[in-house]
């Protein structure tokens, strides 16, 4: 019952356990058992189990999910607020490895602060290891990294945000037959560590002050805020990766899968058990829970 409700929506979980075992079920039923489960679930490895990393790759990214405040009085569905709330995923894993581990909560920023930490932890973090952090520069998550890891890592900004920002600069900035060239040379600027240059490039075509559309000056500021964070020779030397399409799909297969389906709406606290169950399975540890369980 809990393997179908975690996957599917609580009404088709139903269906499908009939369907593979005729055994009939309530709605009701299977709901209440799949979120007891999501509430007393582990989701992250022990670490003394898990092997030193040398080099750590970890992201931090955020993703909304539709969220239900009850009202008051005997028909709790009158006066209810919808409204969204951003659940903070992790990934972490050890240089060479396919497979993270992730941590996901719906806490504050300290709260996945906390939580990044220990997913590192989980994916093997020492006090030796040096730390490769990635994502979009949003400021939130920069701290927290420093707070974390910064004595002994460095944040990069995902090349792919930066592409964005370059590629709508570029159709201010020259004919639109030169726009993918132009956009492909700062590209390979920033690769080879040329940063001044693409920096110069962006300065010459900086729009007015009082033009508020500014596609130029808006890629500037956002490079020239992160400058200590566009590293991508010294990561491509060390092999390290230089986008984060990891968190990216982290996002469609641990959260949005199944807590974003159409016409749904969690309460808070149901909305952590579901992804408790989430990120157990995608840290493969769902077996482990059930053999604890039995």
């Amino acid at each position: 019952m809990v393997d179908f409700g975690s996957e599917d929506s609580f009404a088709r979980a139903v269906a499908r356990l009939w369907e593979h075992y005729e055994v009939a079920v309530p709605v009701e039923s299977l709901r209440q058992q799949t979120l007891r489960h999501g509430r007393s679930i582990a989701t992250l490895p022990g670490a003394q189990a898990v092997k030193p990393a040398s080099t750590l790759i970890t992201q931090m990214d955020g993703s909304m999910i539709p969220v239900m405040q009850p009202g008051c009085g005997e028909d709790a569905r009158k006066g209810k607020q919808l409204f969204w709330r951003e659940v903070r995923l992790c990934v972490a894993r050890p240089k060479g490895s396919v497979a993270g581990v992730y941590g996901a909560t719906l806490g504050s920023a300290q709260t996945a602060a906390w939580l990044w930490q220990e997913v590192a932890s989980g994916a093997g973090l020492t006090a030796s290891s040096y730390v490769h952090g990635l994502g979009d520069g949003a400021d939130w998550i920069v701290d927290k990294f420093t707070e974390n890891f910064g004595n002994q890592g460095r944040y990069l900004l995902d090349f792919y945000h930066v592409s964005e920002y370059l590629a709508a600069a570029a159709k201010t900035t020259v004919a639109e037959k030169q726009r993918q060239t132009w956009r492909r040379r700062q590209q390979g600027r920033l690769l080879n560590g040329q940063t001044a240059q693409v920096f110069r490039a962006l300065r010459g075509q900086l729009e007015p002050p009082e033009i508020s559309e500014a596609p130029v000056r808006s890629a500037y500021n956002y490079l020239r805020q992160r400058r200590e964070q566009l590293g991508y020779q010294e990561a491509r030397e060390q092999e390290l990766p230089i986008g984060s399409g990891e968190i990216e799909s982290g996002h469609r297969h641990v959260i949005q899968q199944r807590l974003k389906r159409s016409g749904c709406w969690w309460k808070q606290a149901n909305a952590q058990a579901m992804l408790n169950l989430r990120v157990a399975r995608a840290n493969n540890l769902w077996n482990q829970h059930w053999t604890a369980s039995n």
